[in-house]
């Protein structure tokens, strides 16, 4: 696999010529901040060598190349997960590629369950923590030793820094932004009240399906970390209503101007 993602990153950099400030992933529903960049160039996953190939409405296919706030950026508009039938090894194969291009900061967004009883649908929470609940390790078997060490401190999974700077600015944009854990399953089925409700009693306050796996491997390669989670249904033992994906990508839609904001900034800023 090093083979792959050094083939990979060696096409992709020598397309852009250059080292990015930032990696960005987008979520689901989250691809219309793609809008935002100064594209310099656009790549279809199909067009780069070993990438693979998203399934899920809602998630684009595309690697652009451009200036955000003045930053040159690399950003996922699409990404992939294990609920596809993927390995870890292919979900995570793109931040090796981030690692191997030398960007040193990833950016992700996802959309997720929040079983907070102060969340509301369309509201961001930044995350502080996560719990992996996935049932495979993105980590597990030999370590490429070229690539990070065998055992990964996890004391600091996402950037306190980062944090602190996208906190100053949704205090400057009057954004509510939440701060919490977000836990990881392995979907695709939406949770049950009775899982929104064991999310909630292990230290939960949103639950999704994809970005623990991501950050695992950005910190084994000592890449600074931050995500944004869009709540776009709220869960618990006491409610239960379906749930759609439609209504993810709705309510995904609706938090939009803020998560542009706050990601505009952290990249002015940092």
């Amino acid at each position: 696999m090093l083979e792959k993602y050094k083939h990979t990153a060696e096409f992709i950099k020598n397309i852009i010529g250059e080292t990015p400030d930032f990696a960005i992933v987008l979520g689901s529903g989250l691809g219309t901040l793609q809008n935002e960049v100064e594209a310099i160039h656009t790549l279809d996953y199909k067009e780069i060598p070993h990438f693979p190939q998203t399934t899920v409405a809602g998630h684009g296919g595309k690697l652009i190349y451009g200036m955000l706030e003045g930053k040159k950026v690399l950003m996922m508009s699409g990404r992939f997960h294990y609920y596809e039938g993927h390995s870890m090894e292919t979900v995570t194969f793109p931040i090796r590629v981030f690692h191997l291009l030398g960007i040193k900061n990833l950016i992700l967004s996802n959309a997720a369950g929040g079983v907070n009883p102060d969340f509301s649908v369309a509201d961001i929470m930044i995350l502080t923590d996560h719990i992996n609940m996935m049932p495979e390790h993105p980590l597990r078997g030999r370590n490429i030793d070229e690539l990070g060490p065998r055992f990964v401190d996890m004391s600091e999974p996402y950037s306190k820094k980062m944090i602190a700077v996208a906190k100053d600015v949704a205090k400057t944009e009057a954004i509510d932004a939440k701060e919490g854990v977000y836990v990881a399953l392995s979907g695709p089925t939406f949770e049950t009240p009775a899982e929104y409700g064991m999310v909630r009693a292990i230290g939960g306050d949103a639950v999704g399906m994809s970005t623990v796996p991501e950050v695992i491997v950005a910190r084994h390669q000592g890449m600074d970390c931050f995500c944004l989670s869009v709540i776009t249904d709220l869960g618990g033992p006491e409610i239960a209503f379906a749930v759609s994906h439609d209504e993810v990508l709705e309510a995904a839609n609706k938090a939009m101007p803020n998560v542009i904001k706050l990601v505009k900034g952290l990249v002015r800023n940092y």
